[in-house]
C-alpha cells in the first residue's frame, strides 16, 4: 500500500506564492474553507461566488500579494474549465438526446418487462447504473422519478426498496466513473490515467452499487415504510414520441465512450510502446473527447432519427443540453481555481511536510480529506476537486495503477453523508414526500455506505495491484 513517504519529499515543490509556515497556511485553508461553507449554507450563496471568495480570503490570510492570488485563482479555473469543459458538453449534450428521444425510457420499459418481484430492485439498480453513466446525478433522478413513482405504486412495493437502488446506481457513477465532472477534474489533477481508473472505478462500483443498492433498501424500507408519495407522475419525454429508438442501438450508443475508453487503456497494457500504430489510434479514439464526441454523432443516428426527429429539433435538442450547464461549469471551474490556490500557496507542499512521519496511507488521508469538505460544503463535485487539489503532491511517487485509486478515493470520501447542506438531500426528500428525518434514516445512510465500502475496496484493491 502507498503510504505518505520521504521520498516524495524530493519531487520539486512548485514554488509558493507566500513564505507563510505552516501554523498560518493550516490557518489559511480552515479560513478558506470556513468562507466557503458559510457562504453556502447560512447565505445561501451560490458554489461558484463561494469558491471565488474563498480563494481570496485563503490568500489573504496566507499573506500572499493578492494580484497573485487572483492569477492563480484565474489560471486553475481556466486549465480546469480547458480540461474537463468540452467534456461536460458532449456528456450534458448525451444525456439530453438520451432522455428526449426516449431511448432512456425505451431502456427503462425493456428491463423492468423482464424483471419483477424480488428481481426489482436489482432491475432499478441495473437501470440507475447504465442511464447514470451519461447523466448528471440531478438529471437522472429527475428521469428516474417518474418509473420509480410508478413501479412502486403499480407493483406495491415499499418505495424505498424500489427507490434506493435507482439512487445508489446514480450516486456511484457520479462519484465514481468518468466522464463525470468530479472524477475527470480528480483524474486531470493527479495526473491519472483515465482508461485505468474507468476500470478500477467499474471494479469498485459493482460490489459497491449492490451493498449500497439492493441489499441496503431491505433495511431502509423496515426503517422508513413509506408508499409512493400519492400526487402526479411527472410526464416522461417519450409519451410525446410516436416511436422511439430500439434497446439494443440505445445501450449501445450508451455504453460506446466507456468501451472506447477501455480498449484504449487495454492496448495501453497489452501493446506499451507509443511507436506502435494500433496505440496511436486507441490514443485518440478512446480518449474522453473523442470518445464522447463519437457518441453523440452516433447518437443523432441511433436516437435522434428513430425517434423521428428532425434536423431542427435536434439542433435545438443541443442547444437545450448544453444551457443547463452553465453553473455545473462554473462550479467545477472555481473548484479548480481553489485547487490551484491551495497549491500555489504551498499547501499541497505543507501536507506532505506534516504527514512525512505518519504511518496513515496515503488512499486514506484522500479520503479522509474529501469527507471533511464534502461534510462541510455539501457538494460532492466542490469536495472532489479541492480535496485533489491538497493530495496531487501525493501522486508525485505513485504507480499508475496507485494514482488510479487515489482518484477513486477522493470520489468515495466525495460521497459520504448527505445532509442538509447538501441540495441532492432536499432533491429526494421532496420527490419522495420524505420528512428530514426519514431522508437522514435512508438517503444519508445509503450515501455513507457507498463512501465507505468504496473507500475499503479501493484500500483492498490497493494491496494486490
Amino acid at each position: 500500500m502507498t503510504r505518505l513517504s520521504v521520498e516524495m519529499l524530493a519531487a520539486d515543490p512548485v514554488q509558493p506564492i507566500t513564505s507563510a509556515g505552516h501554523a498560518q497556511l493550516g490557518i489559511a485553508v480552515l479560513a478558506g474553507i470556513a468562507v466557503i461553507v458559510l457562504l453556502i449554507t447560512k447565505f445561501k450563496l451560490h458554489a461558484f461566488l463561494a469558491l471565488t471568495i474563498g480563494s481570496l480570503a485563503l490568500g489573504a490570510v496566507a499573506g500572499a500579494p493578492l494580484d497573485k492570488v487572483i492569477t492563480s485563482f484565474t489560471t486553475g479555473l481556466g486549465a480546469t474549465v480547458a480540461s474537463v469543459g468540452v467534456l461536460i458538453a458532449l456528456g450534458a449534450v448525451l444525456g439530453k438526446l438520451l432522455a428526449d428521444s426516449g431511448g432512456a425510457d425505451q431502456i427503462v420499459d425493456t428491463i423492468l418487462a423482464k424483471a419483477g418481484g424480488r428481481a426489482m430492485p436489482w432491475a432499478m439498480v441495473l437501470i440507475a447504473s447504465v442511464i447514470g453513466l451519461p447523466l448528471f446525478f440531478e438529471v437522472g433522478i429527475v428521469l428516474l422519478i417518474p418509473v420509480v413513482l410508478m413501479v412502486a405504486r403499480r407493483g406495491n412495493y415499499s418505495l424505498m426498496r424500489i427507490g434506493i437502488p435507482a439512487l445508489a446506481g446514480l450516486s456511484v457513477m457520479h462519484g465514481l466513473i468518468p466522464p463525470h465532472p468530479g472524477p475527470l477534474v480528480a483524474i486531470d489533477a493527479v495526473k491519472a490515467n483515465l482508461g485505468v481508473t474507468l476500470a478500477f472505478g467499474i471494479l469498485v462500483a459493482i460490489p459497491t452499487v449492490i451493498i449500497a443498492g439492493p441489499v441496503f433498501s431491505r433495511f431502509a424500507a423496515r426503517w422508513v415504510d413509506v408508499p409512493a408519495p400519492d400526487r402526479m407522475i411527472p410526464q416522461r419525454p417519450s409519451e410525446d414520441l410516436e416511436r422511439r429508438p430500439g434497446f439494443g442501438a440505445t445501450l449501445a450508443t450508451v455504453l460506446l465512450p466507456v468501451v472506447l475508453m477501455l480498449l484504449k487503456a487495454l492496448v495501453d497494457i497489452v501493446v506499451d510502446d507509443p511507436e506502435q500504430p494500433i496505440q496511436r489510434v486507441f490514443d485518440v479514439v478512446g480518449s474522453p473527447l473523442i470518445a464522447l464526441l463519437a457518441a453523440v454523432i452516433v447518437g443523432i443516428f441511433t436516437l435522434g432519427r428513430p425517434a423521428g426527429l428532425g434536423k431542427e429539433r435536434i439542433s435545438g435538442l443541443v442547444e437545450k443540453g448544453l444551457a443547463p450547464i452553465a453553473g455545473i461549469l462554473l462550479i467545477v471551474g472555481a473548484g479548480g481555481g481553489f485547487k490551484q490556490t491551495l497549491i500555489d500557496c504551498g499547501v499541497g507542499q505543507m501536507i506532505l511536510d506534516i504527514s512525512k512521519d505518519w504511518s496513515i496511507p496515503a488512499l486514506v488521508l484522500a479520503w479522509l480529506i474529501a469527507v471533511a469538505i464534502r461534510l462541510a460544503t455539501g457538494s460532492a463535485t466542490v469536495a472532489t476537486v479541492s480535496a485533489a487539489g491538497l493530495v496531487a503532491p501525493l501522486a508525485a511517487d505513485m504507480s499508475t495503477a496507485h494514482t488510479s485509486l487515489l482518484v477513486l478515493a477522493i470520489g468515495a470520501g466525495s460521497l459520504f453523508f448527505s445532509h442538509v447542506n447538501d441540495a441532492g438531500f432536499w432533491l429526494v426528500k421532496e420527490y419522495f414526500g420524505l420528512s428530514v428525518g426519514q431522508t437522514v434514516k435512508t438517503w444519508s445512510v445509503m450515501e455513507t455506505i457507498i463512501s465507505v465500502v468504496a473507500g475499503a475496496l479501493v484500500l483492498l484493491l490497493s494491496l494486490v495491484v
